[in-house]
């Protein structure tokens, strides 16, 4: 069974390979490759997860050595995979979902004359991804973490036409680099101090290794995390993000690359139990990313980037639960899973709006749509009602016991953490009700599409604009589109409750994370009923908002903090006042000291060799009476300096 693991790489590769280096002849049959491909190597997970559930929990764990990269003294890289049971839960799901993206991808991207080369970009995600959770050691990670770097880049500028796109795919390239420079970094501290890179020895040597060392590598770790994971300070690049085609949305900013931290902090857990510090760090980071993303999404009027203010906050929930140690790891998890089934879901519900709006973007501009798109409507509501956590959905029960997790660690930290997880539950209903209401619901504004005046710009221009301007006729997806969202659907139903019956999912992870049943201060079912208030209060509030005020066309000035939320809290103007004009600042005094201090120091010396070889120069002038007045001034020296010896 261990030659099966390669293959779940190699599957997706293979289809990339093939379908970006086959040229146009392939265009016909394309989308079938990378489609078939990519369920294959599902398929090659799912025989994996049986074959594991066969063995006891302390024996699940299987590896696969293909080759040694680089094979020196002192320094072995080699390619090798490691599946366990934390591996397999993100193989599980990043072959699932993404196959169920390539299904949906094929309707969404029906008319696009590039359609071939963008299932190779989605094989080669895959393929980059699966590598990352399968290596079994940092270095080979590390390839993998480039790999879906590179593969994002691609995708995300896939329409490289619009400028937007382009821009947003440099803008996420370059913000993922400042995390890799600390994954890197990482990883040279670990070979500097156990001598390895291998996950088994560099974790269970971390016990035996000084706290400021561990500090130091879990902070590089906690960068990395950040700069893949959208999370405060590195989390701009992810609204622009939403330019690429809303599959990619789906995949990469929902379900998989933007879980890729999480993974590297849980995957880590032995190193940061050592280190107390970068354990508070993530904590505080997935706090401020929470509430960060949560505001941010209540102000957008592009779905799509109202989306990804909540991808971001709820990614904040998972990196929140991963700080929290042994108590959290699990739900950290479980979070991401059920987040996989809800958020793709919602995202590729809100492709179906757009495929029916001519892609226009902007909630302002629908308006009472479920009864044109009644499937549409009963997926995405169903993954509105489990990410808010409505009793019984999948996200009730993941967030719930994260809230939980906080309130147990106990102290006034706990409290607060708690406290921040309450008020994120809280804005997360509003924020997705207001986005329920202003889609489904209300009068059918996209009848009559007024310009916005100069004195009230609208607050989302529409970012996925590639097809008509007319006026649209809402009408359902087909079946290549619904049936994804029917399937992810019944995961944001059902999977919560599945994996917290007879705590299944603790106990599948558990000899992977270990896990520390926490004692939170007040009991849990206050904690549920705190949840479930706070939800009701952010659903009613959206509904007073929203739902019995009529929503106009052109978004209305706002409130200062509003304005403020629309330019996602000033994060641009604050990197561009510190970091772009900071940098062009400190360049420039570079240069200064350059020129003046370092040049100076340099042509300073040459010139006064130059001015003093050519006063040397002048001795050597070419007159025999020049020479003659030399030696006679020389003898004269040198008779005078006998004399005076003798005398003394």
């Amino acid at each position: 069974m261990e030659n099966l693991i390669a293959l779940l790489v190699a599957a997706p590769l293979l289809g990339a390979a093939v379908l970006l280096c086959g040229g146009r002849r392939l265009d016909a049959v394309g989308h079938w490759i990378g489609t078939v491909l990519a369920a294959l190597s599902f398929v090659f997970g799912a025989v994996l997860f049986a074959d594991m559930l066969g063995k006891d929990p302390e024996h699940r764990e299987m590896s696969q050595h293909l080759f040694s990269w680089i094979p020196v003294e002192g320094f072995q890289a080699d390619v090798a995979f490691q599946l366990d049971q934390l591996s397999m839960t993100f193989v599980l799901l990043i072959s699932g979902v993404g196959s169920l993206i390539h299904v949906y991808s094929i309707g969404y991207m029906e008319h696009d004359e590039r359609r071939r080369r963008f299932f190779g970009y989605l094989n080669l995600f895959l393929a980059a991804m699966l590598l990352l959770v399968l290596a079994d050691n940092y270095l080979l990670l590390y390839v993998g973490w480039e790999g879906v770097g590179l593969a994002s880049y691609l995708l995300i500028g896939f329409w490289q036409h619009k400028p937007s796109a382009a821009t947003a795919a440099k803008k996420a390239f370059l913000v993922n680099r400042v995390g890799d420079v600390g994954l890197s970094i990482a990883i040279m501290l670990m070979f500097t101090t156990f001598g390895t890179f291998a996950f088994g020895p560099v974790l269970a040597s971390a016990g035996d290794s000084g706290e400021g060392t561990l500090t130091a590598i879990g902070l590089m770790l906690l960068l990395a995390a950040c700069g893949k994971s959208a999370q405060v300070p590195l989390q701009s690049w992810l609204g622009d993000a939403m330019e690429g085609p809303t599959p990619v949305s789906a995949l990469i900013h929902a379900a998989t690359m933007v879980t890729a931290g999480v993974y590297l902090i849980v995957r880590s857990a032995a190193i940061f139990n050592g280190a107390p510090d970068a354990q508070l760090v993530t904590t505080v980071v997935g706090a401020v990313t929470l509430l960060f993303g949560a505001i941010v999404g209540c102000a957008k009027d592009d779905i799509k980037k109202a989306l990804a203010g909540s991808t971001m906050s709820q990614i904040g929930y998972m990196v929140l639960a991963a700080g929290l140690g042994p108590i959290g790891y699990v739900f950290a998890i479980m979070h991401l899973v059920t987040h996989g089934f809800f958020k793709a879901g919602l995202f590729l519900g809100a492709g179906s709006v757009m495929h029916g709006m001519n892609d226009e973007v902007d909630m302002r501009k629908y308006g009472g749509l479920r009864k044109y798109m009644p499937v549409t409507f009963v997926t995405f509501g169903l993954g509105y009602l489990a990410i808010i956590g409505f009793p019984g959905l999948s996200g009730f029960f993941s967030k719930d016991m994260i809230i939980e997790a906080a309130f147990a660690k106990g102290g006034t930290e706990g409290w607060i953490l708690g406290g921040v997880a309450l008020l994120g539950a809280a804005i997360t209903a509003f924020y997705m009700t207001r986005v329920m209401l202003m889609t489904f619901f209300g009068e059918e504004r996209w009848k009559s599409r007024p310009t916005a005046s100069p004195e009230e710009p609208s607050a989302e221009p529409a970012a996925e604009h590639h097809g008509a301007h007319a006026e649209p006729h809402p009408h359902e997806s087909p079946k290549v589109m619904t049936i994804p969202m029917i399937v992810l659907a019944v995961g944001s139903v059902f999977g919560g409750a599945f994996f917290s019956i007879g705590d299944r999912f603790v106990h599948w992870l558990e000899p992977v994370t270990g896990h520390t049943h926490g004692h939170p201060p007040v009991s849990a079912l206050t904690v549920t009923v705190a949840t479930v208030t706070v939800m009701v209060l952010g659903v009613g509030l959206a509904y007073l908002q929203y739902g019995r005020r009529p929503v106009p066309v052109v978004a209305p000035r706002g409130s200062l903090l509003t304005r403020a939320a629309r330019r996602d809290l000033l994060q641009d103007d604050f990197n561009h006042v510190v970091l772009v004009r900071g940098g062009e600042h400190l360049t420039r005094s570079l240069v200064y000291v350059d020129h003046t201090l370092v040049d100076g120091v340099v042509n300073g010396t040459a010139a006064s060799m130059g001015g003093l070889s050519g006063r040397l120069r002048r001795l050597q002038n070419g007159f025999a009476r020049s020479y003659a007045v030399s030696m006679f001034g020389g003898a004269a020296v040198l008779i005078a300096a006998t004399l005076l010896m003798r005398a003394v």
